[in-house]
């Protein structure tokens, strides 16, 4: 958007009484400034004073960019990342946790040592499973934390709180919030973009990554890079419509928009539809080249798991599959980033269903971990290596997602079942120190030191000041509340700082 037609708008936003013109206002200026202080301010909320860094931050920034990656349906931390020699020991004798434990559904069968090996790997002799070996190479740039509590073993619940941090649906994810304080640095890009997995969404769908209260041009957009219209409704059929007819239609719903909202200005909706018709026609040109593969050497596509397209796959889940469809979406979150995206959330996993197309691994962990880790591993890997290479990484936090974790008794033959009451996350990037921060007990189960977990909360605060804002003062008054990510909670992970 160039100066000339950024006047007239501004000229309509302020006309339009403050409000949400006012806070279309801001955005645009945020935008322009770089910083989150004329956003609060047009909110009502004065709570958020800049210091004299010229970004208008809460401190300088040691990042800009974001890289979610969600493994939906619960993760294994013990058969990945957090090994446990002392199931190793105890593999087929009767669970006993000294405790009385609330399973989900039938996970107390007795002790069960991993399917897959762990090796030690880096400087660090951190040890990873075999099905997530492709990370040892990066294994010291990362920054594991093994005593995540969560407050529920129900996905949709867990979920919710691993993206929005609150177990109920009706709160913005974090990309939102994100996108809310920050502002854009690519106007022809969407500021928060989303790459489900390729078979649908995962629990809760969209809402994970939607804008609840605040504006709705915050929500995240969905991509799916395998589909023949990886936007939906982005673009149009030009052998049956025009572009001249489809220009003028896009200037006609605004046209028609901008009448409807002059009775209606307090309706982020319809704000947020107008710049998505702005931000559609340039995505029209943008995004088709972001999401071209064509011009990447081969060796980047090989890096990545990209070296068999149009392969077809069976209906079995399989490691190559898994490879080429989570590599494909980190290959992709990196053009995205380096064309300015700044919050990309990748998935693997969609919701339940049989056969198991997710981590949720009740009767078969191995059969289900295993393809999806190998997968995962492979892309991540590539994804840390090609963004250290750019020199993108150290602007780039990484942020490795699930939303419970497993239980280390078996359930059935060979399953497991959930376990909220300790699991892993992990970060990688611009600002963080490689290591392992906060420990699990002997078997997995809790953390060992009971008394001081880490929780989401902590995470969402650590993200944040690393983006250079105060998790406590970055706050929308909703409902009477001062709503913020991290709700009432949160310490920034200082010790995992550089």
């Amino acid at each position: 958007m160039n100066r000339k037609s950024t006047i007239p708008r501004r000229q309509f936003l302020w006309s339009s009484g403050g409000g949400l013109g006012g806070m279309a206002l801001a955005a645009m200026m945020a935008q322009e400034m770089g910083g989150v202080q004329l956003l609060n301010q047009a909110a009502g909320n004065e709570r958020l004073p800049t210091t004299d860094d010229k970004l208008g931050l809460h401190h300088p920034p040691k990042v800009k960019r974001v890289i979610q990656l969600f493994m939906a349906g619960a993760a294994s931390h013990i058969d990945l990342f957090d090994y446990k020699p002392e199931l190793e020991r105890l593999h087929g004798q009767p669970s006993d946790f000294g405790e009385r434990v609330e399973a989900f559904q039938d996970g107390l069968g007795p002790w069960m040592k991993s399917p897959f090996a762990f090796r030690p790997y880096g400087q660090s002799g951190k040890h990873l499973s075999d099905v997530v070996a492709p990370l040892g190479d990066v294994v010291d740039r990362i920054a594991f934390v093994h005593n995540m509590v969560g407050k529920t073993g129900v996905h949709s619940q867990g979920t919710f709180l691993q993206a929005t941090g609150f177990d109920r649906p009706g709160f913005p994810g974090m990309g939102s919030w994100i996108s809310y304080g920050l502002g854009t640095m690519n106007e022809d890009l969407p500021t928060f973009v989303v790459l489900p997995d390729h078979r649908g969404f995962a629990s809760n769908g969209p809402k994970n990554w939607g804008s609840a209260f605040l504006p709705a041009s915050h929500q995240g957009t969905s991509i799916f890079p395998q589909r023949p219209h990886p936007i939906a409704d982005l673009s149009v059929d030009h052998e049956r419509v025009s572009l001249t007819a489809d220009q003028a239609g896009f200037q006609l719903l605004e046209t028609m928009d901008r009448k409807f909202l002059e009775s209606r200005a307090t309706d982020s909706r319809i704000e947020a539809r107008i710049r998505a018709y702005e931000l559609a026609a340039r995505m029209q040109q943008s995004a088709p080249e972001a999401m071209d593969l064509s011009g990447e050497p081969e060796h980047i596509l090989r890096m990545y798991g990209l070296s068999n397209p149009g392969a077809v796959y069976p209906s079995e889940i399989n490691a190559p599959e898994e490879a080429e469809y989570f590599g494909r979406k980190c290959l992709i979150a990196r053009r995205m980033l380096e064309r300015g995206v700044r919050f990309v959330q990748i998935w693997s996993g969609n919701d339940n269903g049989f056969p198991r197309r997710n981590w949720d691994s009740h009767e078969e962990l191995k059969r289900d971990h295993e393809p999806l880790a190998r997968g995962m591993a492979i892309g991540t890997a590539a994804l840390i290596r090609d963004l250290e290479q750019r020199g993108l990484l150290e602007d780039t936090v990484i942020l490795w997602t699930t939303e419970f974790g497993r239980l280390p008794s078996t359930q059935g033959q060979n399953g497991r079942d959930h376990n909220p009451y300790v699991f892993t996350n992990w970060l990688c990037g611009g600002g963080i120190r490689g290591g392992t921060y906060g420990e699990s007990d002997a078997w997995g189960y809790k953390p060992l030191d009971r008394e001081n977990s880490t929780t989401v909360h902590d995470i969402h605060a650590t993200v944040l000041h690393l983006l250079g804002i105060d998790h406590k003062r970055l706050t929308v008054r909703h409902d009477g509340v001062d709503r913020r990510l991290t709700d009432v909670h949160g310490h920034v992970l200082h010790e995992m700082l550089l």
